[in-house]
């Protein structure tokens, strides 16, 4: 294309310059200031002694926020220091659940929040995707006089004596050739003997098809886990399975999380990493939210009432030689280094199975190692509020 003949003549720019130019004045002089916006805290934020300071009173929690120049900004009563358009203050917060009302000139702005009073460094390991072992318990358990007769379970008991650990296991309800209605409840006193660090939670149905709650209404969501949740109680005799779960693969509807909070579930694991714009392990949150939750230790969803919290590491997935560095960059924000998630999956240790890593072992002692050696204390989010009484 000849994009000369496009090209206007010199009379014609010199006509239409003044009237861009008063436009442009005109555009400037309406466009509206900046509106009156909370940046810290957001509503949803769980907030801890890392966003201010705590005290046995409360917690005098740090506001920020942007607002009109010279704008008088006052935050639950309290004058903000202004600067250009940003503005700041410090707000008592004394009950777990509290309002944060920034209003200026008529104008308001608001985030619900929840103080994670109390917080310290804390962890919690889980085990995804569960089956393999209970089809071996279930079909022979003339083998088995002890749960910890199983390799598997003797080796999450290691973990446990020698690192403290809390092991949580997300299971299926079904495998080939077995499902948990063959699983008798022969050591239910051994389960709930060891309920203080051995749980047992749904997970899913099965392990195929891959993403099997992307689109999963409420029913079947309360269906697959009343099915799961019920065997779980009657072969451990542990009547509260626990209120933290990770659905398979992270991925569900607000329906189907509603499901599950009208069933107490309140905690849910997720991998809130964002690629190229897309975050596929955030159930069904917007990018931007899974961005925001994968830089603080929780948020919370006034809307199903669940809060989520993001995985630190899914221990299957670096060598063991990378364990340390993944978490000493997540370690680098006083925001992620507060409360530990590790993850990993059952079929990693299986022989027989393609998945299987000869170091699986190994990357569970280094992420171990590494959360002891730090200070961090096992628990399960279900102790108190997040793992903190």
């Amino acid at each position: 294309m000849n994009t000369a003949r496009f090209k206007p003549s010199a009379p014609v720019n010199a006509c239409l310059r003044l009237p861009l130019l008063v436009f442009g004045a005109l555009f400037l002089a309406t466009a509206p200031a900046s509106a009156l916006e909370l940046t810290f805290p957001r509503d949803g934020d769980v907030v801890t002694r890392q966003d201010g300071v705590e005290t046995a009173e409360g917690l005098a929690l740090s506001v920020r926020g942007t607002a009109p120049a010279g704008a008088a900004v006052r935050v639950n009563g309290v004058a903000a220091a202004r600067d250009g358009e940003t503005f700041s203050c410090t707000v008592p917060v004394t009950a777990r659940r509290a309002r944060i009302v920034a209003e200026s000139d008529g104008a308001r702005a608001e985030a619900r929040i929840l103080w994670n009073r109390g917080s310290f460094k804390r962890y919690r390991f889980s085990v995804d995707d569960n089956i393999q072992f209970l089809k071996d318990l279930g079909t022979k358990p003339e083998a088995y006089p002890s749960l910890f007769d199983h390799w598997y379970l003797a080796f999450w008991r290691e973990m446990h004596q020698t690192y403290g650990a809390k092991i949580h296991l997300n299971i299926y309800y079904q495998t080939d050739g077995f499902d948990l209605s063959q699983m008798p409840d022969t050591w239910r006193d051994e389960w709930r003997a060891n309920a203080d660090w051995l749980r047992l939670t749904f997970h899913a149905l099965q392990d195929k098809p891959d993403r099997p709650y992307r689109n999963a209404g409420y029913a079947q969501v309360a269906h697959d886990y009343d099915l799961v949740t019920g065997h779980i109680r009657r072969f451990t005799g542990q009547d509260t399975p626990g209120c933290t779960t990770t659905v398979h693969w992270a991925e569900c509807p607000a329906a189907g999380v509603r499901a599950l909070r009208d069933r107490g579930i309140e905690n849910l694991i997720g991998i809130f990493h964002v690629n190229n714009g897309v975050c596929t392990t955030g159930y069904y949150l917007p990018p931007e939210q899974c961005a925001r939750i994968d830089t603080r230790p929780a948020w919370h969803d006034h809307a199903t009432g669940v809060t989520f919290l993001p995985c630190a590491l899914v221990v299957n997935s670096p060598a063991v030689e990378e364990i340390v560095p993944l978490l000493e960059r997540r370690a680098a924000s006083p925001h992620t280094s507060e409360l530990v998630e590790l993850l990993i999956h059952e079929q990693y240790f299986r022989e027989e199975l393609d998945l299987y890593q000869p170091t699986i072992r190994d990357k569970v002692r280094a992420a171990l190692q590494w959360v002891t050696e730090k200070g961090h204390r096992p628990v399960f989010w279900s102790d108190g509020f997040l793992g903190a009484p």
